[in-house]
């Protein structure tokens, strides 16, 4: 497993949208395909325009896949509710 760490911008008023697809049954089985949900830590802007997410990952292909649009089931809402993301690997200092 490798320690990623995910920021995501948001478009303006799609936070709530955006969380309850990744809190929703489908969006978790999505989510637990690229990595051990009960390792990750997520937090979010003051204005809510962005989140941070950081993820112990098992499969990378498939996090390219959810973030990039070629995933068929977080395409549609990532296309409405995302401006832009980036991935981080993380490495203990």
């Amino acid at each position: 497993m490798k320690d990623i760490l995910v920021v995501a911008k948001l478009k303006e008023g799609k936070f709530e949208k955006f969380m309850g697809f990744m809190q929703s049954e489908e969006g978790m089985s999505e989510r637990r395909k690229i990595a051990d949900l009960t390792k990750t830590l997520g937090t979010v802007s003051p204005d809510k325009s962005a989140v941070m997410f950081k993820i112990a990952v098992h499969n990378e292909e498939a996090l390219n896949s959810f973030l990039d649009g070629s995933n068929p089931v977080s395409k549609p809402i990532f296309d409405e509710v995302m401006v832009s993301y980036e991935i981080f690997e993380l490495n203990k200092v």
